[in-house]
């Protein structure tokens, strides 16, 4: 295809130089015409002829010759037929010779008319040039060979880039996520790399996003478990082996047994599907809008009845007014449900607790307070997946990416009643946050913010005592 397209170019172009050359042949034959012309205009002496015919040229073979003046015609081409058709004619002929061509001028000069003949060899005419033509098919093959160089180059970038994107799309159905494309080739090999990234990033983050929803809504499944297994607790004894007892009471002892041993092996289930799917992601869900005081009167119905069940004390303050928040009401349950859920998991039975709800600086804060033996490590307890009471250490993570999602975080300090004290801090929609106080409600949620990974306030060291 190169090859046909060079000739197509190449061809005419050879054409277009032969008519080229015999055009300027010719009019270099006229201008020597003229010179001698132009001497017979002023004087028809020979030796003022003779000069103006050497001023034309070396060459003997192509100087001019006067016809019809007596002088010398030896070397004179063109018939006196061709000469006397000049003359009648009046005008320039061309005439073709052995060898060339003749321009043949005539010259009037009084009563008679002289002609000028000026011979053009073949070779001046740009005819069929062997050498022109060697040198135009020698141009051709070069740029055949540039072009054939230069599109291999391309087309096995392109090849390789092709050849790599296809790799890395196997490799992505074969369940490597992990793997990318360096984006390269033509423009639209390299917006096909930069698009298979992305989707790649998508999809990675889909799965993990997947993942966290299964583990998240794994330990929404303890709120109910929990009440299972604390109403299971206070049945009666489940052992058969100590005493004699009717048909009737071993058939309950043992569908006592195998409730707590269903439940026991619930829990082992959920925490196995918490471990297995657990992943550190960063929500996406975009925030909805709740009210944190319906939210928090809603979920302490349900949990005032457990409380009643374990005689714990219990109460909630001020959740009678409207307290807006950007978070969705069901993250927003789930999160409380995981902290009190926590309260009544590691704390003894008859263990007091308290949730409050208070809007203040551009914040509304969540404080959940108890009475138990508070938590060793408040870092190590907001870490995602870490837990000193042997669970998956999910529960306050839900709390504080809830926080999170709403601008807000999680704090843990010494609580009033003498245990734990869990705040969430969550941006008030309704209000511009300002900076006040540092030992304010804002300034424990900028402190909060300076840790990020952790989130949380440590516990307030011993002050040193003078020595």
């Amino acid at each position: 295809m190169c090859a046909l397209v060079a000739l197509a170019f190449l061809v005419p172009l050879t054409v277009s130089l032969g008519d080229r050359d015999r055009e300027d042949a010719i009019a270099d034959a006229a201008r020597r015409s003229a010179l001698v012309t132009g001497a017979l205009a002023v004087s028809t002496d020979a030796e003022v002829v003779s000069r103006a015919i050497a001023a034309t040229g070396d060459d003997p073979v192509t100087r001019p010759v006067v016809r019809g003046l007596g002088t010398d015609e030896s070397t004179a081409r063109a018939t006196e037929a061709d000469v006397e058709r000049a003359r009648a004619g009046g005008r320039s002929l061309l005439v073709d010779v052995d060898g060339g061509i003749v321009r043949l001028d005539p010259v009037v000069l009084g009563d008679t008319t002289a002609v000028v003949e000026v011979f053009l060899p073949e070779s001046t005419l740009g005819g069929v040039s062997t050498t022109r033509w060697l040198l135009l098919l020698g141009v051709a093959a070069a740029l055949v060979c540039a072009t054939v160089l230069v599109v291999d180059r391309v087309a096995l970038r392109a090849v390789d880039a092709t050849r790599g994107l296809v790799r890395a799309a196997l490799a992505v159905g074969d369940g490597d996520l992990d793997v990318r494309v360096e984006p390269a080739g033509p423009r639209e090999l390299a917006e096909a790399g930069y698009a298979f990234n992305r989707m790649a990033d998508r999809l990675v983050v889909s799965r993990t996003d997947e993942r966290e929803l299964v583990a998240d809504l794994s330990h929404r499944l303890r709120t109910p478990l929990t009440v299972l297994r604390l109403d299971a607790e206070a049945l009666e004894s489940d052992d058969t082996s100590i005493g004699t007892f009717s048909e009737a009471e071993l058939d309950r002892r043992r569908g006592i047994r195998r409730m707590r041993q269903a439940i026991v092996t619930l829990e082992g289930e959920i925490d196995v599907l918490i471990k297995t799917t657990r992943k550190a992601v960063a929500h996406e869900a975009g925030p909805a809008m709740c009210d944190v005081s319906e939210v928090v009167r809603d979920r302490m119905v349900f949990w005032s009845a457990l409380a009643g069940d374990q005689n714990r004390p219990h109460r909630v303050v001020g959740a009678q007014l409207r307290i807006p928040a950007p978070v969705p009401r069901a993250e927003l349950a789930a999160a409380l449900d995981a902290v009190i859920g926590n309260v009544f998991r590691y704390t003894p039975q008859g263990t007091a607790f308290e949730v409050a709800v208070s809007r203040r600086d551009g914040y509304v804060a969540i404080r959940i307070d108890d009475a138990g033996p508070g938590i060793a490590n408040p870092d190590r307890a907001l870490r995602r997946g870490t837990s000193d009471q042997g669970s998956t250490g999910l529960g306050l993570d839900i709390a504080k990416r809830v926080a999170l999602q709403a601008n807000g975080s999680v704090s843990i300090d010494r609580a009033r009643l003498g245990g734990a004290s869990v705040v969430m801090l969550l941006a008030d929609p309704e209000a511009t946050p300002r900076q006040v106080n540092r030992f304010g409600l804002v300034g424990r949620m900028a402190r909060d913010a300076r840790d990020q990974k952790t989130g949380g306030r440590r516990w307030p060291r011993p002050r040193a005592t003078d020595a």
